[in-house]
Protein backbone atom coordinates (compact mmCIF):
# COMPACT_ATOMS: atom_id res chain seq x y z
CA UNK A 1 0.00 0.00 0.00
CA UNK A 2 0.73 3.32 -0.93
CA UNK A 3 1.84 6.11 1.64
CA UNK A 4 -0.54 8.85 1.41
CA UNK A 5 2.57 11.32 0.76
CA UNK A 6 3.60 9.08 -1.89
CA UNK A 7 0.26 8.86 -3.47
CA UNK A 8 -0.17 12.98 -2.99
CA UNK A 9 3.54 13.19 -5.32
CA UNK A 10 2.45 10.81 -7.36
CA UNK A 11 -0.59 12.10 -8.58
CA UNK A 12 0.98 15.35 -9.10
CA UNK A 13 3.21 13.42 -11.45
CA UNK A 14 0.44 11.79 -13.28
CA UNK A 15 -1.30 15.53 -13.52
CA UNK A 16 1.65 17.11 -14.93
CA UNK A 17 1.83 13.90 -17.14
CA UNK A 18 -1.63 15.19 -18.30
CA UNK A 19 -0.79 18.93 -19.37
CA UNK A 20 2.48 17.95 -21.05
CA UNK A 21 0.87 17.05 -24.51
CA UNK A 22 3.77 14.00 -24.15
CA UNK A 23 3.44 10.47 -23.96
CA UNK A 24 4.43 8.01 -21.53
CA UNK A 25 7.37 6.61 -22.72
CA UNK A 26 8.66 10.57 -23.80
CA UNK A 27 7.26 11.48 -19.94
CA UNK A 28 9.07 8.89 -18.56
CA UNK A 29 12.24 9.32 -19.91
CA UNK A 30 12.03 12.38 -19.14
CA UNK A 31 11.59 12.47 -15.78
CA UNK A 32 13.56 9.36 -14.93
CA UNK A 33 10.49 6.97 -14.03
CA UNK A 34 9.68 3.81 -15.15
CA UNK A 35 7.08 3.83 -17.86
CA UNK A 36 4.84 1.15 -15.84
CA UNK A 37 4.73 3.05 -12.68
CA UNK A 38 4.07 6.13 -14.84
CA UNK A 39 1.10 4.24 -16.08
CA UNK A 40 -0.44 2.93 -13.04
CA UNK A 41 -0.38 6.06 -11.59
CA UNK A 42 -2.14 7.65 -14.68
CA UNK A 43 -4.87 5.24 -14.65
CA UNK A 44 -5.23 6.00 -10.99
CA UNK A 45 -5.71 9.04 -11.36
CA UNK A 46 -8.19 8.94 -13.47
CA UNK A 47 -10.12 5.85 -11.77
CA UNK A 48 -10.01 8.61 -9.15
CA UNK A 49 -11.71 11.49 -10.75
CA UNK A 50 -14.35 9.67 -12.40
CA UNK A 51 -15.08 8.24 -9.27
CA UNK A 52 -15.40 11.77 -8.02
CA UNK A 53 -17.22 13.12 -10.87
CA UNK A 54 -20.71 14.01 -11.04
CA UNK A 55 -22.94 11.42 -12.29
CA UNK A 56 -24.49 10.68 -15.31
CA UNK A 57 -28.02 12.08 -15.68
CA UNK A 58 -30.05 10.24 -18.29
CA UNK A 59 -33.30 11.68 -20.12
CA UNK A 60 -36.40 10.29 -20.72
CA UNK A 61 -36.82 9.70 -24.43
CA UNK A 62 -39.94 8.14 -26.58
CA UNK A 63 -39.08 6.44 -29.79
CA UNK A 64 -41.36 6.41 -32.57
CA UNK A 65 -41.76 4.15 -35.41
CA UNK A 66 -40.18 5.57 -38.64
CA UNK A 67 -42.78 7.49 -40.79
CA UNK A 68 -43.53 6.08 -44.50
CA UNK A 69 -41.49 7.61 -47.21
CA UNK A 70 -43.25 10.66 -48.56
CA UNK A 71 -42.55 12.14 -51.95
CA UNK A 72 -44.05 15.22 -51.46
CA UNK A 73 -41.78 17.50 -49.97
CA UNK A 74 -41.65 21.34 -48.53
CA UNK A 75 -38.41 23.17 -49.37
CA UNK A 76 -37.70 26.39 -47.03
CA UNK A 77 -34.39 28.60 -47.70
CA UNK A 78 -33.33 30.49 -44.70
CA UNK A 79 -31.98 33.64 -45.44
CA UNK A 80 -28.39 32.32 -44.71
CA UNK A 81 -28.77 30.52 -47.98
CA UNK A 82 -29.50 26.92 -46.02
CA UNK A 83 -31.86 25.39 -47.80
CA UNK A 84 -34.10 22.61 -45.72
CA UNK A 85 -36.65 19.75 -46.86
CA UNK A 86 -39.04 18.40 -44.35
CA UNK A 87 -42.06 15.93 -45.55
CA UNK A 88 -45.34 17.12 -46.09
CA UNK A 89 -47.35 16.57 -42.22
CA UNK A 90 -43.95 17.68 -40.10
CA UNK A 91 -44.67 19.66 -37.11
CA UNK A 92 -44.87 23.19 -37.90
CA UNK A 93 -43.57 24.21 -34.41
CA UNK A 94 -40.32 21.91 -35.30
CA UNK A 95 -39.84 23.93 -38.54
CA UNK A 96 -40.22 27.35 -36.74
CA UNK A 97 -37.85 26.15 -33.97
CA UNK A 98 -35.07 24.87 -35.86
CA UNK A 99 -35.64 28.38 -38.61
CA UNK A 100 -34.92 29.99 -35.69
CA UNK A 101 -32.04 28.52 -34.37
CA UNK A 102 -30.46 28.63 -37.67
CA UNK A 103 -31.42 32.53 -37.73
CA UNK A 104 -28.90 32.90 -34.79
Amino acid sequence: MSKPVEKQEWFRVAEAFEASGLTQVEFARQRGVRLSTLQSWVYRRRRHLAAKAEPVRLLPVQVTPPVEPSTTFVELVAEGGARLRFAVGTDVGYVARLLAALGR
